[in-house]
């Protein structure tokens, strides 16, 4: 069948007419037929979007200010729209900067720089400007006061969609008074747009979750239907986050096209000076490491050799082969020469070629200087090509112990010989000086061991096997020291920029620095969760910083439990990436799935099924804190699928959760214990007296019986005329130290130096905190009038361990 492609030339000026409608499209062109992939499919999530935009905004303005955010959020119905009016008291924006701010997408300070933020990309506030104006036709309006200014700047912009500009339509200096802008300084931006009200409960959610992760915050939100607005007050004593640092990029996150650029870019010549001048983490020897990484990619290893033992009947042959090479040095200076050659070589491992031009050029010079003779140039390269001779004239028989080594037992002599004598043959028809890179000795053993396969029926050489000898011998080869080409070599040259980028990746380098993040910290997580939600456990983990493809990220995990959570369904999941809270696409992310995998019934919750998520009257918060997040679309709605940092996620939940596992086994052991009090406070009565009726005896006295019985602390108070006594007996199997406080009627005397008496307003607190080890008894007596009157509290002991009888 002939297609249609194929027939365009057919039709004379096709090509011509084709090419006059292509034309290029600006960005905001593109989101205004896209809007979707910004978060802005429908009204409902629009106006969720949007707020989040405009905090997102004010957050990282105030705190980069060093400004605790004060952040209302206002919406009001205007007919058919909604009119959203968000203001904060950060530093506010320059006259100049507002337009390019709010009316240009992709207009940002953040998307180069290295370090943890809100917003990158300089689309999100643009983007809700350019959604209200696709959706009502009014522009936004705009109102920043700069500190110490005396007049705020008002706008009234709409983008231009073709071109990617903003189109002011009002500019106004405006003083105090004419201003809506309530603070001395800070930011107000009013956008309508078409919107409803259907997403309330996820715009609620994400309010109160961005008070969670911001403690030192403070939101107000005020909406249709509400008869006062919704407060959200920061936690006392809570801080600015920690000021975070632009870091420069990692070697392990750096892709080839971005290295060839940055070599273009750079002004260094070296490869090395480039090394540490563009990366973090990347010193002199850490440089070194990846040059000499880059060499054995770039020139190959050579492989080294051992010198054969001296024969015990003659000079050896090395020394022979060294002495013939050199001439006219003198009997004894060419002896020396050739002996100390030959004993260095000896007393070395293995040598490789350019280590014997080392070796040589030393001893030359030494002997040289102890008979005054000079060993010229000729004469170096002579003894090196000699002595080179004498290490190689047997490499089957070096090369033997290493495949030996590197092969199973039941690899017979003839085998590990015929592949030692194999791959020896390479060596030597392959590059001078033995040299070869991985891949070629790979390709020397497999070849070599083909060879042999294929002369001998059943014999198998696997790919364990042949994978142990290519190591076995590339660790017996060197790294040469050939000077590495210079940068603009290796950016001209895709081949060689791809094996430095290579070697920096098989390089191990420090994590990146951490000072480029600001993490939430354990305790203020704890506090957010405690600042939002009723609960009677809590808990928080902060992990260490880990990196993935470069950049650095931390993972923090919350729980909370019980007290006025809601019971009966699953727990309800935070998600947060950079102190933002994720509100929609829940089940697309990486958190989320995380979450599902791990068996929540080892921590005490339900989870029908074993996977999935867990029932119980629970909050489970996960934060990730990077300065490059990994999210799924545009619009930052869940985390990619990052297994480094899904593993960070699960080990932060999991430290989070152990606590929780304690917590509830320990609840648990206390409400049996609390259940066998109960009976034995009901039945020892009816025992007493029972045991009284039938022996006709007195009642015997059981006011200490259940703390022994129970391994309680008991704390007793007798009062004998005007004299009080409060004992303490423990009876459990560790120390205890309450916090006794005897409430008095009357003022009392003669209390000992251990406690403390507080008036209060006629009442008269006896404050007491003995430590009692296991098995003993502590006493304090005062004296009061008479007819005083006791109440007692005591804390520090468990209530289900304690027992009191006043």
């Amino acid at each position: 069948m002939t297609s249609f492609q194929s027939t365009l030339g057919e039709e004379a000026g096709i090509a011509e007419e084709l090419a006059e409608s292509q034309r290029a499209i600006s960005i905001a062109e593109f989101f205004e037929k896209n809007k979707h992939m910004l978060g802005f499919d429908s009204g409902a999530r629009g106006m969720v979007t949007a707020v989040k935009e405009a905090v997102d905004n004010a957050l990282d303005a105030t705190e980069e200010a060093g400004i605790m955010p004060d952040i209302s959020i206002e919406i009001r119905e205007s007919g058919d729209y909604y009119t959203l009016v968000v203001e904060d008291n950060g530093p506010g924006i320059t006259r100049e900067q507002i337009p390019k701010v709010f009316g240009k997408l992709l207009y940002g300070s953040r998307f180069h720089a290295r370090e943890q933020s809100r917003g990158q990309q300089g689309i999100g506030i643009s983007a809700a400007v350019l959604y209200a104006q696709l959706t009502s036709g009014k522009p936004a309006k705009v109102t920043s006061r700069t500190q110490g200014s005396e007049t705020a700047q008002y706008f009234e912009l709409i983008i231009d969609t073709d071109t990617n500009e903003p189109e002011i339509q009002v500019e106004e200096e405006r003083s105090p008074a004419e201003s809506e802008l309530s603070p001395t300084h800070g930011t107000r931006i009013e956008v309508e747009m078409e919107a409803n009200m259907r997403a309330r409960q996820q715009l609620h959610d994400y309010v109160k979750h961005t008070a969670v992760v911001n403690p030192h915050a403070r939101l107000t939100l005020d909406e249709p239907g509400l008869d006062e607005a919704r407060r959200y007050e920061r936690v006392e004593g809570a801080s600015l986050p920690k000021e975070t640092e632009e870091i420069r990029p990692h070697p392990h996150g750096v892709e080839l096209g971005t290295l060839i650029k940055m070599l273009g870019a750079t002004e260094s010549y070296s490869v090395s000076g480039f090394l540490q001048e563009e990366f973090t983490r990347v010193g002199a020897k850490t440089s070194q490491k990846v040059l000499n990484n880059f060499r054995d990619r770039h020139f190959g290893r050579e492989m080294a050799w051992r010198a054969a033992e001296p024969r015990a009947e003659a000079e050896t042959d090395l020394e022979n082969a060294i002495e013939d090479a050199v001439v006219n040095k003198g009997a004894a200076a060419t002896s020396e020469f050739a002996a100390r050659v030959a004993d260095t070589l000896r007393n070395r491992d293995r040598t490789a070629h350019a280590e014997l031009e080392s070796i040589v050029a030393t001893v030359a010079e030494d002997v040289g200087e102890d008979h005054d003779v000079t060993f010229g140039e000729t004469v170096r390269e002579n003894a090196v090509e000699a002595a080179w001779g004498a290490l190689t004239a047997d490499v089957t028989a070096d090369l033997y112990g290493l495949v030996d080594d590197a092969t199973s037992t039941r690899k017979d002599d003839e085998t590990v010989s015929g592949l030692a004598a194999r791959i020896g043959e390479k060596f030597a028809d392959g590059p001078a000086r033995h040299r070869a890179t991985k891949s070629q000795v790979r390709e020397y053993v497999d070849r070599s061991a083909d060879v042999l396969v294929s002369a001998n029926d059943g014999l198998s050489i696997g790919e364990t096997a042949r994978e142990n000898v290519v190591e076995a011998v590339w660790s017996a080869m060197r790294t040469v020291p050939d000077e590495v080409p210079k940068v603009s070599e290796v950016a001209g040259d895709r081949d060689t920029a791809s094996e430095l980028l290579e070697a920096m990746r098989e390089t191990d380098i420090l994590a990146p620095p951490t000072n480029c993040l600001s993490p939430i910290t354990a305790e203020l997580v704890e506090a957010g969760l405690r600042k939002e939600y009723d609960a009677d456990f809590y808990a928080a983990a902060t992990r260490d910083a880990d990196v993935h493809g470069g950049d650095p990220f931390i993972v923090e995990a919350g729980i909370a439990y019980g007290g006025e959570l809601a019971d009966g369904g699953s727990v309800d999941l935070l998600r947060f990436a950079n102190r933002v809270p994720l509100v929609y696409q829940r089940g697309a992310c990486a958190t989320t799935d995380v979450v599902k995998q791990i068996g929540w019934r080892n921590y005490g919750l339900d989870q029908p099924g074993g996977s999935g998520m867990p029932n119980g009257p629970a909050v489970i918060m996960v934060h990730v804190a990077s300065t490059n997040v990994p999210f799924t679309s545009e619009s930052k709605d869940a985390l990619a699928n990052i297994p480094a940092i899904e593993d960070e996620i699960e080990l932060a939940i999991r430290e989070a959760a152990r606590e929780l596992k304690s917590y509830l086994n320990k609840r648990r052991s206390m409400q049996k214990r609390r259940k066998k009090q109960d009976v034995l406070g009901k039945i020892l009565p009816d025992m007493a007296d029972k045991l009284s009726e039938v022996t006709g005896r007195q009642r015997p006295n059981i006011d200490g019986a259940l703390a022994r019985i129970m391994n309680n602390v008991g704390v007793e108070r007798v009062v004998d005329g005007d004299t009080v006594t409060l004992s303490v007996e423990n009876h459990s199997d560790r120390t205890e130290n309450p916090d006794i406080t005897d409430i008095v009627s009357a003022e009392p005397a003669d209390v000992p130096d251990d406690a403390t008496v507080v008036d209060l307003d006629g009442e008269w607190f006896v404050k007491w905190n003995p430590s009692v080890s296991a098995g003993e008894t502590a006493e304090l007596t005062y004296t009061v009038v008479s007819d005083a009157s006791f109440d007692i509290n005591v804390d520090g002991v468990e209530t289900e361990k304690l027992t009191i009888n006043t």
